[in-house]
């Protein structure tokens, strides 16, 4: 946050449903959807137009808001993140880059990248304390996307968009991340060295100025 004040950005952040400090209102209904829960938001704020900072799951919510409502999006910045979609080629891949034993490792070791773990464990375990935070009330139902994200749809992207990875990710391994980009035709794709699926946390001087950089162009 304080890298984005700094360069003159107006930065708003927010708990998606489900995480941190947001939850669903009534657990016996459908949580909403994914994209009508940030333009709701984006409307409340008054926003016209806004560049998007989108990591993991949160990407997928940026690629859809991107492709749902174009003319609200100056730029989008999708990092570590399978990027939703459904197509059965990209499925397939995805299923063979990160096979269920992924999801069976402890959260550390899925999200934070080996370099990152062995040289900086203070920094590991302030990840690690943040992360365990932000399920206060445990696993709840994650939200959908109003329409699924295909190849077809990405093919229709207009907004400039970062698809940024992380050189050592397995959960958004950098092979897959550059199927997304291949897809959408106002992308580039850039990895980050030796980061895993927390870039943004592991190497952050690296990333906002690479991010920073993409967003002032838009």
């Amino acid at each position: 946050m304080p890298a984005f004040t700094t360069a003159g950005y107006r930065c708003v952040t927010y708990d998606r449903r489900t995480w941190g400090r947001s939850r669903n209102t009534d657990e016996t209904q459908q949580p909403g959807y994914q994209g009508d829960d940030l333009h709701g938001l984006i409307e409340h704020l008054g926003l016209e137009r806004c560049h998007l900072v989108a990591t993991a799951a949160g990407g997928i919510t940026g690629i859809d808001y991107a492709l749902s409502h174009p003319e609200r999006v100056r730029s989008l910045v999708a990092a570590n993140t399978i990027g939703g979609v459904q197509d059965a080629e990209y499925l397939e891949v995805q299923h063979r880059l990160r096979p269920e034993e992924i999801q069976d490792l402890p959260v550390e070791l899925r999200e934070l990248g080996p370099s990152y773990r062995g040289t900086d464990p203070e920094g590991a375990q302030r990840w690690l304390d943040i992360e365990l935070a932000s399920r206060p009330y445990g696993r709840l139902p994650t939200q959908p996307l109003r329409e699924p994200i295909t190849y077809a749809r990405l093919a229709t992207m207009r907004v400039p968009t970062l698809v940024f990875s992380g050189n050592a990710d397995i959960l958004s391994p950098p092979a897959l991340m550059r199927m997304l980009d291949e897809h959408i035709p106002t992308s580039r794709f850039v990895s980050l060295l030796d980061a895993g699926h927390a870039g943004h946390w592991e190497r952050p001087q690296v990333w906002n100025g690479l991010a920073l950089e993409f967003i002032g162009q838009h």
